[in-house]
């Protein structure tokens, strides 16, 4: 039987390859990751020959054979009925996703970062995202990208990320947004793609989106950021830098925190996050003069002719 040809996606401007029928299988599965792609018959030419969609890492379909065990467990945490444990074997991270009831789901990486990853295991939906979304930011974290927790809004051109913990209004916060300033819409709702590239900080959709179903394969430059907190009034104030680092930071994946080669890559995405774009606290009701202060602060008064 003729083997199939590998199935490349492209999310944050990254590429990977699928190269097993079983693995595209499973994606299929998941909602979310068919506009990220590759269609031969929407890729220019000139896409082609520079290159555009060469992978940079290919996520391979393993056996039981090949999967170490844990030398180090250096994170564990819980989402619904699964148990997750992150670490190390040699010098591969390690990740098992172990639901209630089913049949676990491990990930590794193959030599380190920047490589590939292998999949072994139950291929369940919502195990397979996670494992993906785990998969993805390892091997991006050291070339400036990652996955920030927040809801992201685009406006004239340009995007804002709400960040915030879970609870905090991030999500209502955005859909206040689309029903009070006229062409602005929503990018991701849960884990948008975060990098620095071309002298500039860029945000792009991604697959993984939470509850909303919102997968755009977009870019858009990232005008600032705002974390979110409930009060019964509504505020806005620009952080200075210190402050500013210190807002961005729980919204990285928090296993990456645990090991010093994954937390170098963190650390150097928000450097120059801090360093080229401004981060503001919000303290709001929920409501449209949270959202109209918002973006009369990022994007001046302007806005008003447009939307009213």
């Amino acid at each position: 039987m003729e083997k199939t040809m590998d199935r490349i996606y492209k999310i944050g401007g990254h590429c990977f390859a699928l190269p097993d029928e079983r693995l595209m299988e499973a994606v299929d599965g998941i909602s979310g990751f068919k506009p990220f792609v590759w269609q031969p018959d929407l890729v220019s030419a000139k896409d082609v020959y520079e290159g555009a969609w060469l992978p940079d890492f290919t996520v391979w379909e393993g056996n039981g054979w090949g999967f170490p065990a844990f030398q180090r467990k250096s994170y564990g945490f819980g989402y619904e009925d699964v148990t997750g444990t992150f670490g190390v074997s040699g010098d591969s991270f390690l990740l098992e996703l172990a639901p209630q009831g089913e049949p676990s789901l491990y990930l590794r990486t193959m030599g380190g970062t920047g490589r590939g990853i292998c999949l072994y295991g139950h291929y369940s939906p919502r195990l397979l995202r996670f494992a993906l979304w785990m998969g993805y930011g390892l091997m991006t974290v050291r070339k400036d990208t990652v996955a920030l927790h927040g809801s992201c809004i685009v406006y004239k051109g340009k995007a804002v990320l709400f960040l915030g913990e879970s609870g905090t209004g991030k999500s209502t916060h955005t859909r206040l947004w689309r029903e009070n300033i006229a062409g602005s819409k929503l990018l991701n709702d849960d884990s948008p793609i975060v990098r620095y590239e071309e002298g500039g900080v860029w945000v792009y959709g991604s697959p993984w989106s939470g509850k909303t179903p919102c997968y755009k394969a977009e870019r858009y430059p990232l005008a600032g950021c705002v974390r979110l907190s409930q009060a019964p009034y509504n505020k806005i104030r620009r952080l200075n830098t210190l402050q500013a680092y210190a807002a961005l930071h729980p919204s990285a994946p928090p296993a990456f925190a645990y090991e010093e080669e994954l937390y170098c890559g963190v650390c150097s995405l928000l450097e120059k996050m801090v360093s080229s774009i401004p981060v503001y606290h919000l303290e709001c009701l929920p409501d449209a003069e949270a959202v109209k202060l918002v973006c009369r602060t990022l994007y001046g008064d302007g806005y008003e002719a447009d939307s009213e």
